[in-house]
């Protein structure tokens, strides 16, 4: 319980903004039974079709040409691995794989590339079971809450379940999840730096042994409910693959505008002096698709910063709307804001 205390409120320092910078995307760790050569072998292969699939969302990637090439020369993508044994004697062994080469072969292969910045997402479940319902927590379902995370962790995902403590408690009860009040659960995933919340229930079927898990984002914008039927550990984890396509589709980049870098010019207004520079342009440098920052120019608080980056506009937008240091920009003496999708005007707000 500590522990999970620890690890939550280092989240809660990390990433009260609105996308988290995963820090991980190109390692994997795989429990093997030892330390031999062959173990190893086959794990740093299992390794490399995980971070695969964290970088892609494709699954079952063995099978193109490309991939079975890449598990031959394995060790060409790899920069290191090492030994991790648990607290309970589990030995794991943990592969980091070479950024560029990776992407690459993404690229190669043709498929879709989701980047380091992703959308932060508090998961509120409900389970109802013998006619009692109550929150999945550490506490009351441990095995259900390791499933959520180690799913997650699979598919790239940064989920937290909220730690449910007196302050959680003190705005959502279980009533308001199980019938998704959304106004006092995304008033308490605040503190969580949600960009998405979701609500979940999961219940027994009458007369029969399957479960069906209900859920959906509190969002209106979002709002249609997903339903899925089966063994309850089995749903859990498409509902976590589904998300995770879900918001690939949203997020990604299109494998066709990859291909070769763009120069764009973003302007950032609000910036005061010249820390909030310097902040504004790491937060550019952070976004995986941006591989060069330059400025170009500074006047009066705005501040334009050539970019080069592996995506189309569009595409680079999107990376950008998870920056809640940035907000696009609206001209207080326009009549009305029309959305331009090659507008790359944005005003600075974070600290």
């Amino acid at each position: 319980m500590l522990l999970r205390l620890l690890l939550t409120s280092i989240c809660l320092l990390c990433f009260s903004v609105q996308a988290v910078e995963i820090q991980n995307l190109y390692q994997s760790s795989v429990q093997v039974k030892d330390k031999s050569r062959q173990a190893r072998i086959e794990a740093g292969q299992d390794a490399l079709t995980r971070v695969i699939k964290k970088l892609t969302g494709v699954d079952n990637t063995q099978s193109h040409k490309l991939v079975r090439q890449a598990l031959r020369d394995y060790s060409e993508y790899l920069t290191k691995y090492e030994y991790v044994e648990n607290s309970e004697g589990e030995l794991k062994a943990s592969f980091l794989f070479d950024e560029t080469k990776m992407n690459q072969l993404v690229r190669d292969a043709n498929w879709p590339f989701w980047g380091n910045r992703r959308p932060q997402i508090v998961l509120w479940m409900v389970i109802e079971d013998n006619q009692t319902r109550e929150f999945v927590t550490r506490e009351s379902y441990p095995q259900l809450e390791r499933l959520i995370y180690d799913k997650a962790t699979e598919w790239g995902l940064p989920i937290l379940v909220p730690l449910l403590d007196l302050q959680d408690r003190l705005q959502v009860g279980v009533p308001e999840v199980w019938a998704n009040f959304s106004e006092p659960v995304e008033n308490a995933s605040k503190r969580y730096g949600a960009e998405r919340v979701i609500t979940a229930r999961i219940f027994q079927q009458p007369a029969s042994s399957s479960w069906m898990l209900e859920w959906r984002y509190t969002d209106a914008l979002y709002f249609e409910p997903q339903q899925l039927v089966g063994d309850k550990q089995v749903i859990i984890s498409q509902m976590v693959e589904n998300l995770a396509h879900s918001l690939l589709e949203e997020f990604s980049i299109s494998n066709s505008s990859i291909a070769e870098l763009k120069t764009d010019t973003i302007t950032i207004r609000n910036l005061r002096n010249f820390k909030d520079i310097e902040l504004a342009k790491r937060r550019l440098q952070s976004i995986s698709s941006i591989k060069d920052v330059d400025i170009f120019s500074r006047s009066e608080g705005t501040v334009e910063f050539v970019v080069q980056h592996v995506s189309n506009v569009v595409d680079l937008k999107k990376a950008l709307s998870l920056e809640q240091a940035l907000s696009i920009y609206v001209d207080p003496n326009a009549f009305y804001h029309v959305e331009n999708d090659k507008n790359l005007t944005y005003e600075w707000v974070g600290k």
